[in-house]
């Protein structure tokens, strides 16, 4: 092996070091979080928590676990993410395919194009979709926090631009052996987006995941709230006369502070665990070499 000179050693020395200090940074606030979430609310309070756990304890872990309300939004979240998710990916798919057409094979491309890209600027408002989704009937169902959000045209914009990334040859080599529209869109452009459709799929997995507003406004019960919502109102902002004996007795060994920590890493822990299985398609596409001579 060619010894490395001084001038190489020191650049990877510096660059390795300056990798690990953002690493670490970055790293900081989510093991600020989970010490916070373990500690006693005296330590917390008086800032003597950084990285490991001070007076260690799953107090704040049994005050949002106890609920019923909890388990119950949880389940609301992973129905709605069995729906949401890949009622997005075909949508997003099945429009972003004509759209990535020229305009000399699909002449009203354009028209499309800026029609989906004013929503994005514009909306009927609050009240006009609140209306909407009380008249369909639609409040307090899985429905009223699907549908809304069902084609996100950003995503939309994203998977359009990949689609006109993959060489045209590959949609010529499969009309010529008499595949049709349909085929060609999920057997050979969709195989090629793998790492596009990977990337919007974690998008739109975060965004139902993280999104609260909506459950608050199209559900009027708190048993309909997805987690994301129920964790807004009832842990954040805790209504003091619901309170049983026991969780005085357990309110009187944690804080906001420890309770929202706690509730910050549960609700990250999904993506925590999702994220790996998807991380290796953003490395590079899946077209490199499809098209040969």
């Amino acid at each position: 092996m060619r010894k490395k000179s001084k001038g190489k050693l020191a650049f990877d020395v510096i660059n390795f070091s300056i990798l690990f200090l953002l690493s670490f940074l970055c790293l900081f606030p989510l093991l600020n979080i989970l010490a916070m979430s373990f500690s006693d609310s005296t330590s917390v309070a008086a800032g003597k928590v950084l990285l490991f756990p001070v007076g260690f304890n799953t107090y704040a872990y049994q005050y949002v676990l106890a609920k019923s309300a909890f388990w119950l939004s949880l389940l609301r979240s992973f129905e709605r993410l069995a729906i949401g998710v890949p009622l997005n990916m075909i949508l997003t798919i099945m429009l972003a395919y004509p759209l990535s057409k020229e305009a000399a094979a699909f002449r009203m491309r354009t028209v499309y194009v800026w029609i989906f890209f004013f929503t994005m600027l514009f909306s009927g408002g609050l009240i006009p979709g609140y209306l909407l989704i009380q008249n369909l009937n639609m409040m307090d169902t899985i429905w009223a926090l699907v549908l809304p959000i069902a084609v996100p045209v950003y995503n939309v914009i994203l998977m359009l631009n990949f689609f006109r990334g993959i060489p045209h040859e590959l949609e010529e080599a499969a009309l010529i052996d008499g595949a049709n529209q349909w085929k060609t869109c999920f057997k050979i452009y969709v195989p090629c987006a793998k790492p596009s459709i990977a990337t919007l799929t974690l998008f739109s997995l975060i965004a139902h995941w993280n999104s609260w507003f909506d459950g608050l406004i199209f559900s009027n019960f708190p048993d309909s709230y997805p987690l994301a919502s129920y964790l807004q109102t009832v842990v954040v902002r805790r209504d003091m006369s619901l309170l049983s004996l026991d969780d005085w007795k357990t309110m009187a060994m944690v804080s906001d502070r420890t309770v929202r920590c706690a509730q910050i890493f549960i609700g990250i822990i999904p993506i925590i665990i999702i994220y790996p299985f998807v991380q290796k398609y953003f490395v590079k596409g899946m077209t490199l070499g499809s098209v040969k001579g």
